[in-house]
């Protein structure tokens, strides 16, 4: 019994604080940038906030939950500020959560605890948020008040400022810039469609011209919908002018790699196959020719920044993305990798349909 109230303690302060410090850097991976934006556009934008907010009160939220992980291993104010404050995050997380999941269901989704390094749903969240204070409570029913502990304020303030400072000089705020990248950087179009065409000479012959009688013909039906503005023309000029695809990717995603490998073949497979065009997030641009080396084609691209990306996807989509456009109308689209996840021949038997029989 000695041993354990010897050891016990440090122990949960040790896995309080590993999980502080897991749950700090995950939401930097995998590029501090990048993770912070993608947390601020799908955790903190339906909460409510502000872009102007949302990027200082990411990165503050970070610094301090980096800043408990190494506050737990040190022995100021230990029991009167760090564990209490400690708490008090995790019960603010919680009813956040429990919040989310009367919403949602809470049983999909990533919750954003760990970011995208390991993924969790809301519902594991708040079990995981629930046993943390359970440790903390039991540390402190545990642990006499008499045991000394230190009473250095400037250790608490220096090491919670320098975590917050050093989350904006790792992922620094970036000024406004257009949507649309100022390189074009558009491809030619795809080796596949660039096939020789067969010319068929004809021969002049002489004609009588017959005075004829007009009749009036019947205009055939046109079985497709109405053109519309789809809002996505200062991407793709073109996009609402007959059928599109237009394909929301991240250079790096494998899973987007896959999806416009899968585009081409069907492309290859079908000549009447529609204009695949490409908008790329700012995130490792410099993988976008293996990307295409990849998916066996280059396509018209433009690259947008990161947070204009996700508003372009949907703050509570995923990639990859894919938009079936007809005459500007959105027929059809996908996202991510779980139940809306892009389906090749979904894609193949609209394409073969009617507008009408879409309708119906």
């Amino acid at each position: 019994m000695e041993n354990l109230k010897k050891y016990l303690p440090w122990t949960i302060r040790i896995i309080i604080s590993f999980l502080f410090l897991i749950s700090a850097v995950a939401k930097l991976y995998p590029s501090p940038y990048f993770a912070i934006s993608t947390f601020e556009v799908k955790q903190l934008y339906p909460m409510g906030f502000s872009e102007d907010v949302a990027v200082y009160f990411s990165r503050i939220l970070i610094g301090i939950e980096l800043a408990l992980g190494i506050l737990l291993l040190q022995n100021n104010f230990l029991r009167r500020i760090v564990i209490p404050a400690t708490m008090l995050m995790l019960v603010v997380f919680t009813v956040h959560l429990g919040i989310d999941t009367i919403q949602t269901g809470g049983n999909s989704g990533n919750c954003g605890c760990f970011g995208s390094l390991l993924p969790m749903t809301p519902i594991q969240a708040i079990i995981k948020n629930v046993i943390a204070i359970i440790l903390l409570i039991i540390y402190l029913y545990i642990t006499p008040k008499s045991v000394k502990e230190g009473s250095n304020c400037w250790v608490l303030s220096t090491i919670t400022f320098a975590a917050i400072l050093a989350l904006f000089m790792i992922a620094p705020i970036q000024p406004k810039v257009a949507e649309i990248a100022t390189e074009e950087m558009e491809t030619p179009l795809e080796t596949i469609e660039n096939q020789p065409t067969e010319t068929i000479a004809v021969n002049p012959t002489e004609t009588t011209v017959t005075e004829e009688v007009p009749t009036e013909t019947a205009k055939p039906v046109v079985d497709e919908p109405a053109k519309v503005k789809s809002g996505y023309t200062q991407y793709f000029s073109n996009i609402d002018q007959g059928k599109k695809i237009l394909a929301l990717f991240v250079p790096g995603c494998e899973h987007c790699r896959d999806v416009a490998k899968e585009l081409t073949e069907m492309k290859r497979k079908d000549k009447n196959f529609p204009k695949i065009q490409i908008v790329f997030m700012n995130e490792e641009p410099e993988k976008i020719s293996d990307f295409f080396e990849f998916a066996g084609a280059t396509y018209p691209y433009k690259i947008i920044e990161v947070i204009p990306f996700w508003k372009l996807l949907g703050n509570n989509k995923d990639t990859p993305g894919i938009i079936y456009f007809w005459n500007g109308n959105k027929i059809k689209e996908w996202d991510g990798i779980n139940e809306k996840k892009f389906v090749g021949s979904e894609l193949k038997s609209l394409l073969k349909k009617n507008y009408s029989e879409i309708k119906k």
